[in-house]
């Protein structure tokens, strides 16, 4: 099965220059905690509401002037929408992500799947294997800072 089939295709897209209050809006519009950044038609980054708040608020960062450039993670990680499923769950479970932006073969943004989509749309074991994956790889990871 490809990313395509199970992929979420309805998503927003904030820019680098919006302030964190309207990457938030965005956000709370599509109840999601993590919204793609978008500049000249290419994904440039990942803003997440942990983003706003850690690298945001906690700075003391005014959400109603900070760009989103501020606080997003340039390093995006992705999958292509033609990749396998399970490869991409692997990948996932791997990197520790519970979703990953979804490009076509011309690095435009097409989608996004997430463990939801993993859990709703594919085979089950892999949607389990992929969400104990990323808890336990999670939960070692606080256990040790």
């Amino acid at each position: 099965m490809q990313v395509s089939e199970i992929m979420t295709r309805t998503i927003r897209v904030t820019k680098p220059d919006d302030t964190l209050q309207h990457a938030a809006r965005l956000m709370a519009e599509v109840d999601a905690g993590v919204l793609p950044v978008g500049e000249n038609d290419r994904l440039v980054g990942m803003v997440t509401d942990r983003d706003i708040a850690i690298r945001g608020d906690a700075r003391g960062c005014d959400p109603t002037r900070t760009p989103v450039r501020e606080v997003m993670t340039p390093e995006v990680r992705y999958c292509f929408e033609d990749d396998d499923v399970e490869n991409v769950a692997k990948n996932m479970a791997q990197l520790q992500v519970r979703r990953l932006p979804v490009l076509n073969r011309d690095k435009r943004l097409v989608g996004i799947l997430s463990l939801a989509d993993l859990s709703h749309r594919s085979d089950a074991s892999t949607a389990g294997d992929t969400l104990r994956n990323v808890s336990a790889q999670s939960a070692k990871h606080s256990q040790s800072v």
